[in-house]
């Protein structure tokens, strides 16, 4: 696929080796809205090519998470460091140049445009061509929207049949509720990420389609050589597809580490399921 030097691609995966091994830290991470504290002094970090899982109930901050990394809020403390530099309240646009994209945890597609306008739609943000020049059809306009599509095409083949060439002029409304989630996913990657977060990519599905959607992320992360930090509540897609877990329980982090060790751990368990006093007192 050609590129252009006008085409301004975010931070690589280069930065995040350059940061220590470090793609993403966030150090003493607090949001509170009001008198509400949403998250407290969260520490986390994420290497280069790791694929790590946010866990917790309902309400433990996850999504939170997630909208202060991408600038949807601003913390109240603590730092969020992307690939050696501080990215706290810069504004999404900027983040995103950075070089992290991200999915919802309710989709965000444009449902009346294509499968292939959905997924051009991300990779504007990193031409240079003005309005005027589009609209003149200069060389620069036309060269940027050629290397679009051709990334475009790129992205929606990584997705196989599931997005195969004839539905690229379908709208995304057509599109059944597993293949929209992909295709969110797709638009995502348009962005040239480094780093990829997705927020419950397997919500919703039956059990053949969550298989797909765990092999699809291990597959993200050796063939796109992205880092993935991901929400998830389906536990078989955790247990198979992540390198580390951490455990989230009212914007607090409880327990890190394997997922046998995060999954039996007695935090863990009160949060999802209660106060268990005898495991406590085990743990102890």
């Amino acid at each position: 696929m050609s590129t252009d030097a006008n085409m301004a691609g975010p931070a690589g995966p280069e930065d995040g080796r350059a940061g220590g091994g470090s793609v993403l830290n966030l150090a003493s991470l607090s949001l509170s809205f009001g008198g509400l504290r949403a998250l407290s002094e969260l520490n986390l970090q994420v290497g280069y090519g790791e694929i790590v899982s946010l866990i917790g109930p309902n309400g433990a901050g996850k999504t939170t998470v997630f909208n202060v990394i991408t600038g949807v809020y601003e913390p109240s403390a603590g730092d969020v460091v992307f690939a050696g530099k501080s990215i706290a309240g810069l504004a999404p646009h900027s983040i995103a140049r950075r070089g992290i994209a991200r999915t919802f945890q309710t989709l965000r597609l444009f449902l009346n445009m294509s499968v292939m306008e959905n997924v051009l739609a991300a990779t504007y943000g990193n031409t240079k061509a003005t309005p005027a020049e589009s609209i003149l059809r200069l060389p620069r306009a036309r060269r940027e929207e050629r290397e679009a599509r051709e990334l475009a095409a790129d992205v929606l083949s990584f997705f196989g049949q599931r997005l195969a060439g004839y539905r690229w002029d379908q709208p995304a409304y057509s599109l059944s509720y597993a293949n929209r989630r992909r295709l969110e996913i797709a638009r995502a990657l348009a962005t040239q990420p480094s780093l990829l977060l997705l927020d419950e990519p397997a919500a919703g599905m039956n059990p053949a389609e969550t298989h797909e959607i765990t092999e699809l992320i291990a597959r993200l992360c050796t063939e796109r050589d992205l880092t993935i930090l991901v929400i998830e509540h389906d536990m078989h897609v955790v247990a198979t597809c992540s390198d580390r877990v951490v455990a989230l329980d009212h914007g607090v982090k409880i327990a890190e580490g394997g997922f046998d060790a995060v999954a039996s751990h007695p935090a863990v368990v009160e949060a999802y399921l209660g106060r268990d006093p005898e495991a406590l007192s085990d743990a102890e």
